[in-house]
């Protein structure tokens, strides 16, 4: 069987710079309004009085092949090389569903 891979990505530390989408459009030559990987923002809003909450969600599209030609070769996607925060992990499932489940509930698992 098969091992998959996918992308483990921390919402507590992404700080919405969009490093990721411009890399995967670079990577993968992808034109104006084309993505592999797009920033969602939710907030902000105020959950208590001075106390605010802002998030940036990651979607990875149908163009979104894991970076193949980069992984093949031992190398992570593009994404995670280029992200300020090293705020993705490249992997497989079952070793970050365990990295997941030790961060808690500000990670995600995106798989193409």
């Amino acid at each position: 069987m098969t091992q998959k891979y996918g992308l483990l990505f921390d919402n507590y530390w992404c700080t919405g710079c969009h490093s990721c989408e411009i890399s995967c459009k670079n990577e993968h030559d992808l034109p104006l309004g084309q993505w592999g990987i797009k920033m969602l923002e939710l907030g902000p809003w105020e959950k208590t009085e001075g106390d605010w909450e802002h998030k940036y969600y990651p979607v990875l599209t149908s163009y979104c092949d894991l970076c193949k030609e980069r992984t093949e070769k031992g190398e992570v996607p593009a994404c995670q090389l280029h992200c300020l925060a090293s705020a993705i992990e490249y992997g497989p499932l079952d070793e970050l569903a365990e990295k997941m489940a030790e961060r808690g509930k500000c990670s995600s698992i995106l798989i193409p």
